[in-house]
């Protein structure tokens, strides 16, 4: 019994960030200070935008870290028509 071929293609996976846990606190100490004491809100929009500028920035690094192509020697299986037993039957 003959073995598959390695795959060709990369999958990717980006690295642990910490910045949308930061971003959803920050959120949430925004809103908590809505309702609550003002500076709450203060604190909780800062953190959310410097959260935000962080996980942005770690995105485009990451992004500039995939390959822009790759190599694949393996070919998807192409549709092919087929009838339906309905149309065989002539119904």
């Amino acid at each position: 019994m003959s073995q598959p071929p390695k795959p060709t293609e990369t999958i990717y996976l980006p690295r642990p960030a910490i910045y949308p846990a930061l971003f959803a606190f920050g959120m949430a100490a925004l809103i908590t200070g809505l309702f609550a004491w003002w500076p709450y809100s203060v604190i909780g929009g800062v953190i959310a935008l410097f959260s935000l500028i962080g996980w942005l920035r770690t995105n485009r690094d990451e992004i500039a870290r995939m390959p822009r192509q790759q190599r694949t020697d393996t070919a998807p299986i192409p549709l092919a028509a087929t009838r339906s037993p309905d149309s065989e039957r002539g119904a």
